[in-house]
């Protein structure tokens, strides 16, 4: 019966002699039965004497219990299989080859031994998983996470343990199925197909602080093993949160910067409802800042700007935002407020610069103009609620600063119309400039002694513009500085060609605080005045009390310049900007013109009060020596009152209109004709040509 077993099967009795051989175990030995039978098997094989096998047979032939074993046979250079079973009579033993068998386990352990060495060399935590999802090797890096799990609460697991079932412990619901498909997938990949690989980020709660993590995976080759590493991205994740908080905040004072802003104002603008309140904007811009910074320098500056935003987000309320839009403009964005708690808010927060900021141990007081809009149930875009919003601000900043304005549709209008201005300007508008001139008479003689130059737009489309119409737009853009520079060319220019025909009157041209911040105000002046051949005694350069205020000691010293070599300065608009008389006077001026509200003023007045104010600061100028011009003559209530208080010369409707430059020769060429005095010409009602 055993002849047909394909084992190798023989009989050894109690003194280790051949009783039986199969046909099998004749071609393992290459020996014949007979030849064997009756001998024993180390006389037979001696290579077998002191052999493992040889002392484990003789331990079953003792001992009587059954072994199983494993025999490399070094001649046939094979593995064997060898199973022994004692009987009464001795041992039967069978021998089966498993060279394939062994070397392919060998091969296995080899890699595995490999792979066990490459794992223990990689820094992050690794596992290898069998294909039950067990794992089969951890390295050195896993063990060390282990005890850092392990303090936070969480059971790694280890060796055999089922490795999902450790993930779990420490990886939200998500994370979980993320991780089981993806090694499902591949564990069912076909063998002889290429490795596939999957990699999946989570967060642990590691003690207290997140810890994140990279998890990739990948399957042996020719094997259902999966090797998965656990790689610590936390650096890097924080570096990329911090990048895009970085992204979304402004860096000096941490607050939300426009493009948050603008994702922040979407979210509020979809989740209203027509029933609700609407979405309101806040945007402050804090007057006069720039002075700030160029007088105590922008580390104050910054200083300061980080204590506004500060002070405007305690007063807001809870769910509201403020924002930075940049430079001095902060943004407070109201959820679910309407226009009466809008302006409200408004309020308060101009409230909040009524005390003092101080840095560095400077008190500096600020203020702010606060520009408001309030969403409609059709307005669904940021861009144009804030548009609204910055239209508003513009209003309250044109308005006088520290003031709140409420958004209204003929503001959006503004807005366009100030693009306009904005790109014709920087276009070919300069092109389709004007100027008209405006006498300016001695109020001893009535004599005209010169002209202001006040500079029109010959718009187009919509005709001649007056300044206040583009010049304030001029002014933010810095397309002031060409405009006046062509200005000063054109109109010394044309001073000199009337004094070649006989009429040498004094030019005044404005000036903007915009010309001393570029600081080429001299030399602008002194190219003008070189091409034009006018001497600088003739030119009269006006600024208004403000614009000099932004900036005294850069305007002090540029203005000294000017006058060295005889040009003449002259302060416009004096009474508006309630400025230090004391600085204003300091300056190297020649001239003050007294603006037309304390004409109108006086002419109100009970009892002459402002009369006699008005009369001081003649005499003030005078003891000073600096002549006054009394602006916006237009009745003759006010030329009496400008003569009884001493101003030197006048100009207004009164005296004559602006004009263009072909006029003005036939103008005073009129006067002369008439007597030379224009006073007493306005007075009677004298036909005077005037501008058509």
């Amino acid at each position: 019966m055993l002849d047909g077993v394909p084992d190798a099967v023989y009989r050894l009795d109690a003194q280790g002699r051949f009783t039986y051989l199969n046909a099998a175990a004749e071609g393992l030995f290459r020996r014949r039965a007979d030849e064997l039978i009756g001998r024993s098997m180390v006389e037979c094989f001696p290579m077998l004497e002191g052999t493992p096998a040889e002392k484990l047979l003789h331990e079953v032939l003792a001992t009587a219990e059954p072994r199983q074993f494993d025999h490399y046979a070094e001649q046939r250079d094979r593995w064997f299989e060898v199973r022994a079973f004692p009987d009464a009579e001795g041992i039967a033993v069978f021998f089966r080859d498993v060279d394939a068998q062994h070397r392919a386990a060998q091969r296995r352990e080899t890699a595995l031994r490999e792979l066990t060495a490459v794992l223990e060399a990689l820094p992050s935590a690794t596992v290898l998983v069998d294909e039950d999802g067990r794992i089969l090797i951890t390295n050195r890096a896993w063990e060390a996470n282990s005890e850092l799990l392990r303090s936070s609460g969480i059971d790694p697991g280890g060796l055999d343990d089922d490795y999902l079932e450790c993930l779990r412990r420490g990886l939200p619901g998500d994370d979980q199925a993320a991780v089981a498909a993806g090694l499902a997938r591949l564990q069912a990949e076909p063998l002889d197909g290429l490795p596939g690989s999957f990699d999946h980020e989570y967060s642990a709660q590691l003690g207290s602080f997140a810890t994140w993590f990279r998890l990739q995976a990948a399957r042996v080759p020719d094997s259902r093993r999966v090797v998965v590493t656990h790689t610590d991205i936390t650096e890097r994740v924080r570096g990329e949160q911090a990048l895009a908080w970085r992204a979304g905040h402004d860096e000096l004072t941490g607050l939300p910067n426009r493009a948050t802003l603008l994702d922040m104002i979407a979210d509020a603008l979809a989740h209203g409802t027509p029933d609700a309140p609407g979405t309101a904007l806040l945007v402050l811009d804090l007057d006069g800042f720039k002075t700030v910074n160029d007088s105590l320098g922008h580390q104050i500056g910054d200083r300061l700007l980080r204590q506004v935003g500060e002070r405007l987000a305690e007063q807001v309320r809870p769910g509201d935002a403020v924002g930075r839009l940049g430079a001095d403009q902060f943004v407070v964005l109201a959820r679910s407020c309407d226009q009466a708690e809008a302006a409200a808010l408004a309020f308060r927060l101009q409230s909040t610069f009524a005390l003092p900021f101080t840095a560095s141990g400077i008190s500096v007081p600020l203020s702010a103009s606060i520009g408001v809009a309030v969403s409609r149930s059709d307005v669904r875009d940021p861009h144009q609620l804030l548009s609204d919003a910055d239209a508003a601000m513009f209003a309250a900043k044109s308005s006088g600063r520290d003031r709140v304005h409420l958004f209204s549709p003929g503001l959006r209008e503004a807005a366009r119309w100030r693009l306009e201005v904005a790109t014709r300007l920087r276009g070919d508008a300069i092109d389709q400039l004007v100027v008209h001139y405006q006498p300016v008479v001695r109020l001893d003689t009535g004599e005209v002694e010169g002209v202001e130059a006040l500079v029109r737009w010959q718009h187009p489309e919509r005709g001649l513009l007056p300044p206040d119409s583009f010049l304030s737009v001029a002014e933010e853009t810095g397309q002031v500085i060409p405009i006046t520079r062509w200005l000063l060319r054109e109109t010394t220019r044309k001073a000199a060609e009337w004094a070649a025909q006989g009429l040498p009157l004094r030019m005044s041209v404005n000036i903007s605080a915009r010309h001393f911040s570029a600081e080429t105000l001299v030399r602008d002046v002194r190219v003008a005045l070189r091409d034009s051949g006018l001497p600088p005694d003739q030119l009269v350069l006006e600024l208004t009390e403000t614009s000099v205020a932004e900036d005294p000691t850069r305007a002090e010293d540029q203005l000294t310049v000017l006058r060295s070599f005889g040009v003449r300065v002259a302060i416009d608009d004096f009474g508006t900007g309630w400025s230090s008389l004391a600085q204003l006077f300091a300056l190297p001026i020649g001239t003050l013109k007294i603006d037309r509200s304390l004409l109108n003023a006086a002419e109100r007045a009970v009892a002459g009060e402002t009369g006699a104010v008005l009369h001081a600061i003649v005499e003030l100028t005078r003891t000073l020596g600096i002549r006054s011009v009394a602006e916006g003559v237009e009745t003759p209530e006010h030329l009496r009152m400008v003569r009884e208080a001493g101003c030197d010369l006048a100009q207004g409707w009164l005296l004559g209109q602006a004009m263009p430059a072909e006029e003005i020769p036939r103008f005073v060429r009129s006067v002369q004709a008439a007597g030379g005095d224009l006073c007493a010409l306005a007075v009677a009602g004298a036909s005077v040509p005037q501008a058509g």
